[in-house]
């Protein structure tokens, strides 16, 4: 099969992390994906839970090899020329699997070729090849300009992860910074940011607030932001349940592109859920809701592969009893909306 010409680019992407509600989590992690097209190519595989190896925790000496190996500047990781392409987000290890292909160079130009899933060092292209994707073909010019973008210092994946929390229940806070620092994001506690240095100020791309934090003392937090001429996603936190709270951090420190984004719509209403996807992947929906002694209760209502376009899903009414929450999530986007009373 020849290769066609197709547009190469960077766009910021994230694997969303999550306090799980087995107990367990998943590692929140930022990173570069590739756009293919004007497209992320992630999507084109399926339902892949994985990351491309320009991750923002990566160390600046490895994230700069993996760029030029992109280049072909260093020889291939694995036999018969083949790089990683995406990896698994908890680890490095091959065996885990690893989305690979083969990159060449062809005049000026670079092609992406052979895309297969490996979990070892030799590849069947026949049994686990990606046969309906590629082969690429990319301009050099504009396929060295983009990854040669990260070598000069712009563009890295390296997004605040984290969370400046303001609020008076010190205990839930401490439970939620804990929460988010086992995922992967930092967190601090504080009563108000007025005498936070700009230069800490800006390690944070979210401020979470608690329920008791009043309007002049948001406002405050939003004026010593501006001030430093800082951008940051600001949370309103809807009630004092840490997985509920941690995914609208994640929400928040989402900074993909929203054109580019795999779930783009939550609706909750009249015992239903509404949810939208761009391509076909798996979604998992969550419910939160507090009961009258105010405990919270957690229900896992779908765990499926929902095709691109609009679905309906209804929702068990023992789940959104009360004050309730819905939270969807795929890999790498989390979206959050509150059942009307």
């Amino acid at each position: 099969m020849s290769a066609e010409y197709a547009t190469f680019g960077l766009a910021p992407a994230m694997r969303a992390g999550a306090v799980l509600a087995d107990g367990g989590y998943q590692i929140h992690r930022d990173f570069l994906d590739f756009l293919v097209d004007g497209r992320p190519l992630l999507y084109r595989l399926s339902d892949l839970d994985a990351v491309s190896p320009l991750a923002s925790d990566v160390p600046p000496a490895i994230f700069t090899e993996q760029v030029r190996s992109l280049l072909l500047e260093a020889e291939a990781p694995l036999p018969g020329g083949r790089y990683v392409i995406y990896g698994c987000p908890e680890c490095a290890d091959l065996a885990c699997g690893a989305v690979t292909a083969v990159i060449d160079r062809l005049t000026d130009d670079y092609v992406w070729r052979d895309f297969a899933w490996q979990t070892e060092p030799d590849v069947d292209l026949e049994l686990n090849g990606y046969h309906g994707i590629g082969p690429f073909r990319f301009h050099g010019e504009e396929y060295r300009a983009a990854l040669h973008s990260l070598l000069n210092g712009h563009g890295h994946a390296g997004g605040r992860r984290r969370v400046l929390l303001i609020g008076a229940r010190v205990a839930l806070l401490a439970k939620l910074a804990a929460a988010l620092r086992t995922i992967g994001i930092g967190a601090d506690i504080t009563h108000d940011a007025h005498e936070v240095p700009d230069d800490e100020l800006r390690a944070y791309g979210a401020v979470a607030f608690g329920a008791t934090v009043g309007g002049a003392e948001r406002a405050a937090v939003r004026a010593t932001f501006d001030r430093a001429g800082l951008d940051v996603a600001y949370v309103d936190g809807l009630a004092p349940i840490v997985p509920l709270l941690v995914a609208q951090i994640e929400h928040a420190l989402d900074r993909s592109p929203a054109d580019q984004r795999r779930l783009t719509r939550l609706v909750a209403v009249d015992g239903e859920a509404g949810v939208e996807v761009t391509s076909p992947c798996r979604v998992r929906l969550t419910t939160y809701r507090l009961d009258r002694l105010s405990r919270a209760h957690t229900h896992e209502v779908f765990d499926g592969i929902l095709e691109t376009g609009r679905h309906r899903i209804a929702l068990d009414a023992k789940a959104v009893r009360g004050v309730s929450y819905v939270v969807a999530r795929t890999s790498g986007s989390v979206l959050v909306e509150a059942m009307p009373r």
